[in-house]
């Protein structure tokens, strides 16, 4: 195998690694109803399957970003899938709903190992052509929407004709090949000295767990609750003793002055926005084609390929392009603008709608809006940290989109919920909940179309002492 060749099926695998950890998020999206009657999941409970995950994901991959700068990424690469297959295991053997949360944690830390790995190796490979690094950065952003809709449509298939266990026993034989692919595709990379912030890692992590708890529990506790205030003031204290911790450390987790590079954090916002409004609508959209219009698994998971194909498109032949013409800035605006547009559209479905008048158009109009917004921001946001920590700029940008997916759709439930998305048979209470989440997930589109009009810098950047920018455009 040429050495060319061999790069190629690297982003191939590296493209995998993207699909699966998204693929995760989404592929229990259709199986919850299953879930829920055979593990005896509260309505209120049920987006935990979801936010399990994700907060263990989230939270630790500035972690993962760490271990693979100092341990070497292909090494971590390989530790991610073995315990994401771990994991995967459980949760399909789980009988009850604590080992099943624990089992999607345990999922989730996998995955934290395998998000920053996988785009420090993809760096690795093809860091050092403009060119071959905004394809490969297309090809790699086309995984994650095909990993997102293919894993509602897998979700489906196996819920309907199988059982809903084998959405998480899909992952075994995928992780077993990556396993054995790994030492051979990847390169080795080297290690450096340097300490674990493991205060760091729990501080971030628990401060994140316990705002997505007390966001998702605020409806049925009352907003006004001592509870809900209690744990949403532990959510404040514990991610402030974070940030203390990274400034006072001589080797933290997340070194703060990171943030000085030009549009690293300007980029990461808008990958938070774009991860607190696309998840939502995704959760929602799912629960509106089942528990309002009535489909079943199959036909549910199904109906969401058209956005599917759209983004992979997008992503491979428009944004490549868009990017070249237009720079990073107007299409991350734009791409934010019009998801926000897709959501209005989106939020004005009926309890007796259909999917060709109350889905389809409004979530391309969506579809659109990711395949546009989503690598800009990727890219600008990698490739503006110094290359040796192409880790750590990784896992930022990873933990920026999950921690937005975890905290948005926590509020949008909320949202929801208060809007009587709780009141399970009653068609228009239902309707009324789900259109008050794409109302809400609307406006943090638009306010992310603001702030990214704001805050990101044009095309033309000035490299700064503490950044050693790669051109994405």
């Amino acid at each position: 195998m040429s050495s060319t060749s061999k790069r190629w099926w690297a982003l191939g695998l590296i493209a995998l690694a993207q699909f699966m950890v998204i693929m995760d998020t989404s592929i229990i999206g259709v199986a919850l109803p299953r879930m829920q009657a055979d593990l005896g999941f509260s309505p209120e409970n049920l987006s935990w399957v979801f936010n399990a995950y994700v907060v263990a994901f989230g939270g630790l991959l500035l972690l993962g970003g760490r271990l693979s700068d100092l341990l070497g990424a292909r090494r971590m690469f390989a530790a991610g899938w073995l315990i994401l297959l771990i994991g995967s295991a459980v949760a399909g053997l789980a009988d009850s709903v604590a080992v099943e949360l624990t089992a999607r944690a345990v999922q989730g830390a996998g995955a934290a190992l395998i998000a920053p790995s996988a785009l420090t190796l993809l760096m690795m490979l093809f860091g050092a052509e403009p060119k071959e690094l905004t394809r490969a950065l297309a090809l790699y952003g086309a995984a994650a929407p095909a990993g997102g809709t293919a894993g509602v449509f897998l979700g489906g298939v196996i819920t309907e004709y199988i059982s809903w266990p084998w959405v998480f026993y899909i992952n075994i034989p995928i992780a077993a090949l990556a396993l054995l692919a790994t030492p051979t595709l990847m390169p080795a990379g080297g290690t450096r000295r340097g300490s674990l912030d493991v205060l760091g890692a729990l501080t971030v992590t628990l401060g994140l767990g316990a705002a997505v708890y007390g966001i998702v529990r605020a409806p049925e506790l009352g907003w006004t609750s001592g509870q809900t205030w209690l744990v949403l003031a532990g959510a404040v204290v514990a991610l402030a003793a974070f940030v203390a911790i990274q400034a006072s450390r001589r080797e933290p987790l997340m070194r703060l002055s990171i943030f000085r590079a030009p549009n690293l954090a300007a980029a990461n916002i808008a990958q938070l926005l774009l991860g607190a409004a696309w998840i939502p609508m995704w959760f929602f959209l799912n629960l509106y084609l089942q528990q309002v219009l009535g489909y079943s698994a199959f036909p549910s998971g199904a109906a969401l390929l058209p956005m599917t194909i759209l983004i992979m498109i997008g992503m491979i032949a428009l944004a490549p392009r868009a990017i070249a013409r237009f720079g990073p800035k107007p299409m991350v605006v734009t791409g934010l603008a019009i998801l926000a547009i897709g959501l209005g559209w989106l939020a004005l479905v009926r309890p007796d709608g259909t999917f060709t008048a109350d889905v389809l158009p409004a979530s391309l109009v969506a579809a659109l809006s990711m395949s546009l917004a989503f690598i800009p921001s990727l890219g600008t946001a990698i490739s503006s940290a110094r290359p040796e920590e192409g880790g750590l700029a990784s896992g930022i940008v990873n933990t920026s989109y999950q921690v937005g997916s975890a905290l948005g759709l926590a509020a949008m439930t909320a949202v929801a919920s208060a809007a009587g998305a709780d009141r399970l048979g009653d068609l228009p209470a239902l309707t009324d909940g789900y259109s008050a989440a794409f109302v809400g997930a609307g406006i943090i589109a638009a306010a992310g179309a603001v702030t990214a009009g704001i805050t990101l810098r044009g095309a033309r950047r000035q490299p700064a002492e503490d950044a050693e920018p790669v051109s994405v455009g």
